[in-house]
């Protein structure tokens, strides 16, 4: 029987800069894959011509193309809007969505495409939308009809991210991201560490397809941005972590 891989994110873009050489690796091995993505990422910049509707037009736009790049066979909008990095939340937002709502819905996305794993960031970015998203799909995990095998964050190591953060705040001194605080997952909190290299100059291309936004990794020096992007760093939730050296294998016939 074919793996079937979901991936659960925030905004249009998550799909790429945060989980592209999963979806990737996956594609290449014979999985399935799909992606659900909360928002339209309504909140991430001005529009072309300054509207919200406009902006969240073109990202799911830019998030159907990068899901093409990344080989996804199936992709899920939720109805939620994006509720920026920090300020008022709008009725809609998603934050502003109660996590048991939330829920429901990424289970009954679960339950129409009875994945064997699923994999959500781990918000260690700080993004109040990515810990929104991560508590709601593992409450839906277990809440889902459905039973899911395996669950994985994937990780943004600390040490790496400490790296960005001093590259940021050279080349973007008033970041919002610089107002999180300490980011990123203590690295002997990873528990699986997969060889995506492979798929570097795809994930790329995906990244790239999100033509209206700035990817975090184009101000890193090239060594950077490869320690972030071709190797993906996670962390099993489902079954439980029982400790030892860091887990190779994410897929089950890798």
């Amino acid at each position: 029987m074919t793996e079937r891989l979901l991936v659960v994110v925030a905004h249009p873009d998550d799909e790429s800069f945060g989980c592209g050489s999963i979806l990737a690796h996956a594609a290449a091995g014979g999985v399935d894959t799909i992606v659900c993505c909360a928002t339209r990422g309504e909140a991430a910049s001005p529009g072309p011509d300054g509207g919200k509707v406009t902006l969240a037009a073109v990202r799911e736009d830019e998030l159907r193309a990068a899901a093409d790049v990344l080989d996804v066979g199936h992709v899920v909008v939720l109805e939620y809007e994006d509720s920026g990095i920090n300020g008022p939340l709008a009725a809609e937002a998603l934050v502003a969505a109660p996590l048991d709502d939330v829920a429901a819905m990424v289970a009954r996305v679960i339950d129409d495409n009875r994945p064997d794993l699923v994999v959500t960031l781990d918000a260690s970015d700080g993004h109040r939308d990515h810990i929104h998203i991560r508590d709601a799909t593992l409450l839906a995990v277990e809440r889902a009809t459905w039973p899911v095998e395996r669950v994985y964050l994937a990780c943004l190591a600390r040490s790496l991210m400490q790296e960005w953060v001093a590259h940021l705040g050279a080349a973007d001194p008033d970041s919002e991201y610089l107002e999180l605080g300490r980011l990123g997952t203590p690295d002997e909190d990873i528990t699986t560490v997969v060889d995506t290299s492979d798929h570097y100059e795809l994930r790329w291309r995906a990244i790239r397809a999100h033509a209206s936004q700035a990817s975090p990794f184009e101000i890193m020096p090239p060594d950077l941005q490869r320690a972030f992007l071709a190797t993906d760093r996670l962390r099993r939730i489902r079954p439980p972590w029982t400790g030892g050296p860091p887990e190779r294998q994410l897929l089950r016939g890798s």
